[in-house]
């Protein structure tokens, strides 16, 4: 093992070091049933429903299984959260095949054991009959994916079981998986944050990789991803884009090219990680390639430098409960013109933790020089985390090119404000040039 990664390496550690370590899967069951019991009656109550419902089968499971508990099953089954007063009661009606399993891993307050023949929908229509709710949540949305999981014949047989007082107060989750996913408990800010140590260490590493003249883009990125695989450690987004390394103009999302990084280039590397098989980061390091001879970058590379840097400070400072995305994304569209940088069309910043793009407030609209809508609406709240950049942007001498400096970190909201998950990138990491041959 690398000596460089070693205190990154072991933050990854959440229990003591005379503590029996619990497998990844353990620990997201502990967490998986801490949130159900924490923060789901809070969403519920914020979203208006008395009861949600999710329906998982094989093969074609709900996006959301793995967070309510069904993600090994086999035959259809149903799991119910009702609103009760303090709280709410977890329910799985499961085929007696699974049901055990449920039952060993504890995630839910009562789990139902059905026979073979017996119709699942007529159960759960009997269990919600019985609870008498105002607004039943189910995974239908026409704007959040992870909360569209119902399909058309689920939600049909459904609809046919339901007695014809509660057929009209279905609803979509949509406002009830946002609140829920969207704020994230003090340990799962913990790991989250063992992990951007570890991101931001792997990039640093790569970085003392290259030889200028010599060495590629797509070659920084074959080296993290070996260090990936050897740290037992995933990709934080799709395979073929992570990480994205441009040494050169301004690609946006994409994979890695083979462009020869040479002196005066200023590098990205956008990466991000998934460990334990859950939370994932989002962070992005620079480099700026010296010309040989040279011990520090020129003045002009460096105030481009000390511009983005600022952007993503006055960003964190925006980033306070109550306030919406589009403002925080605002704050840093000001500073922008301020100092007269180019307008780039990403936002400022996104929710991360299930997800590179998880689901939560928008840190954008500002860019369009429009009214606020959408996402951007959203008020922030403590327990979020958001990955956001701070940009300064210059065109380059071929027409229709710019060059972005996006100095991406990571952040969670507190009831004070904002703070940094690790501390954030205040230097160019340089990278020398070898003195040409005589």
């Amino acid at each position: 093992m690398r000596r460089a990664l070693l205190p990154a390496l072991l933050l990854l550690t959440t229990l003591p070091a005379n503590a029996a370590e619990p497998s990844p899967q353990r620990a997201w069951q502990r967490i998986r049933k801490a949130r159900i019991q924490q923060l789901l009656p809070a969403a519920m109550e914020r979203a208006q429903v008395d009861a949600w419902v999710v329906l998982c089968r094989e093969n074609d499971n709900d996006p959301l299984a793995a967070h309510i508990g069904c993600e090994n099953a086999g035959s259809p089954a149903a799991f119910l959260f009702l609103k009760q007063k303090g709280g709410v009661r977890s329910i799985a009606l499961s085929p007696s095949g699974e049901a055990r399993a449920l039952q060993d891993v504890g995630t839910h307050d009562e789990v139902v054991s059905l026979e073979r023949g017996v119709d699942l929908y007529t159960r759960v229509a009997a269990r919600l009959s019985e609870a008498k709710p105002r607004r039943i949540a189910v995974n239908s949305s026409r704007k959040l994916t992870v909360a569209d999981g119902l399909s058309a014949t689920q939600r049909e047989r459904l609809v046919e079981a339901l007695p014809a007082a509660l057929r009209g107060r279905l609803t979509s989750s949509e406002e009830l998986v946002f609140e829920w996913l969207s704020v994230k408990l003090p340990e799962e800010v913990e790991i989250m944050r063992k992990a951007a140590a570890l991101t931001a260490s792997l990039q640093e590493e790569a970085y003392r990789t290259v030889v200028p003249g010599k060495t590629r883009d797509s070659d920084v990125a074959r080296f993290l991803k070996k260090r990936m695989a050897e740290l037992g450690v995933e990709d934080g987004w799709q395979p073929d884009q992570n990480p994205n390394v441009n040494s050169g103009p301004d690609r946006g999302h994409s994979h890695a090219t083979d462009r020869v990084i040479q002196p005066g280039d200023f590098i990205q590397t956008d990466f991000g990680i998934q460990v334990e098989g859950m939370w994932v980061t989002d962070i992005q390091r620079f480099a700026y390639v010296l010309a040989p001879g040279e011990k520090q970058p020129p003045k002009e590379a460096l105030e481009k430098w000390e511009k983005s840097k600022k952007g993503s400070r006055v960003a964190l400072a925006a980033l306070k409960p109550g306030v919406r995305g589009y403002d925080v994304d605002k704050a840093q569209r000001d500073w922008m013109r301020e100092v007269g940088s180019e307008p780039v069309p990403w936002g400022t910043g996104h929710p991360v933790g299930y997800w590179a793009h998880d689901v939560g407030p928008a840190l954008s609209g500002a860019q369009m020089g429009k009214p606020p809508e959408g996402w951007a609406l959203r008020p922030i709240r403590p327990g979020q985390v958001f990955a956001f950049d701070g940009f300064f942007a210059w065109k380059l001498a071929t027409p229709g090119e710019t060059k972005t400096l996006s100095v991406e970190e990571m952040a969670v909201v507190t009831e004070k404000g904002a703070e940094y998950l690790i501390p954030p990138q205040e230097e160019l990491l340089l990278i020398p040039s070898p003195a040409p041959a005589p």
